[in-house]
């Protein structure tokens, strides 16, 4: 059940689920892997300009270790994620699968 009583993401935000970055066997990617990935998914946004967050930051660390792992350093974590993203109602949300 989610805590969260807001479905939905931050604006311009995109997707990579943590799962993803590992093999069936539970471990980490290559490390040229992982850059393709996250090269698709940033494009030439310098990777010190990244945020990740999730839920509620947790699992979003597993996103900045994979990108260090890529040879992407310096994304940010938004430690509140979307659970404090969600507490002011002035902020903007997007819901489905709209960006």
């Amino acid at each position: 059940m989610p805590i969260d009583h807001v479905a939905g993401h931050i604006p311009g935000a995109v997707n990579h689920f943590h799962h993803e970055n590992l093999t069936s066997d539970g471990y980490f990617l290559v490390p040229s892997q992982l850059y393709q990935a996250y090269e698709e998914l940033i494009g030439d946004l310098p990777a010190d300009h990244v945020i990740v967050y999730c839920g509620s930051g947790v699992t979003a660390c597993h996103n900045l270790l994979a990108m260090e792992i890529a040879g992407l350093p310096g994304a940010k974590l938004y430690a509140g994620s979307w659970s404090e993203w969600i507490r002011d109602p002035n902020r903007p949300i997007i819901t489905g699968n709209k960006s």
